[in-house]
């Protein structure tokens, strides 16, 4: 009687072993992309339709593009980062923390001089920046933002940094430094042109000559360590699809292809 219990009790193990692995099995899938807060919004509904369309939940986590290379550098689990720069990805590179040869560059973006649409500023050329009206501009940390940096390169190149430094309020991402304009807390605000567009209280008075900083690109790329790389580059190649490039244009991007 002893040895029979002993069979079922072995028996109920394994048939509870094999059940614990049914339901893993059938947890829903997961793809955990980082993304440039920039793309907050064109992201969200490309990432609805991914999902109605794959049967895959996407978790993003957006943030300043450095931010987000940090986290991963400490080993956040991510499957696919899109940095608002290039920079970014060459750093991660240099640590071995990316898939080989799965770079993609996808969008590219502009910036331009911002205030609140109550303002009566008016910016024709960049050193209007410097009128002694304009007390305080806004752009994004540069050691931390990519659209900080592309700023404060744009400024060096017509020679304006060092005049306007004292006039500089830093923003963590280019989100909150749009914030700073919408806010009343600075005259004016350099941001990307896409940020633009998910704002009605802002207004454009001057664009940026695209030769006074570098090329403004979004690259995509798998995570070497990321157990969904299959998936991953499913995603990657569903953003450069025609159907979400009309996603991407509506919130004010460019193609990459297109430029």
């Amino acid at each position: 009687m002893q040895r029979r219990v002993g069979y079922l009790i072995v028996i109920g193990l394994v048939f509870t072993v094999f059940s614990g692995c049914t339901t893993d099995q059938q947890k829903p899938i997961e793809l955990s992309v980082f993304a440039a807060i920039s793309l907050s919004d064109a992201l969200a509904e490309i990432g609805t339709a991914f999902t109605a369309e794959n049967g895959v939940k996407v978790f993003y986590n957006f943030a300043a593009s450095t931010t987000l290379q940090r986290q991963i550098e400490k080993g956040a689990p991510a499957d696919v980062f899109i940095s608002a720069s290039p920079r970014q990805l060459i750093a991660l590179e240099a640590s071995g923390l990316l898939e080989a040869e799965s770079r993609r560059n996808l969008l590219t973006n502009r910036l331009v001089v911002v205030s609140d649409e109550t303002e009566r500023i008016s910016v024709d050329t960049p050193t209007d920046l410097a009128a002694p009206e304009i007390s305080r501009i806004a752009i994004g940390h540069p050691s931390i933002v990519p659209a900080g940096a592309y700023a404060k390169e744009a400024l060096m190149h017509f020679g304006l940094w060092e005049t306007l430094r004292p006039k500089l309020i830093f923003g963590v991402d280019v989100r909150a430094t749009l914030a700073y304009v919408t806010s009343g807390n600075v005259d004016l605000a350099i941001v990307y042109k896409t940020d633009t567009v998910v704002s009605h209280s802002v207004r454009v008075l001057y664009q940026v000559p695209p030769e006074a900083y570098a090329p403004i690109i979004y690259p995509a790329v798998i995570i070497k360590n990321s157990p969904q790389k299959q998936l991953a580059r499913r995603f990657i190649t569903y953003l450069q699809s025609a159907e979400k490039s009309e996603i991407f244009e509506k919130h004010g991007f460019t193609l990459w292809a297109l430029k």
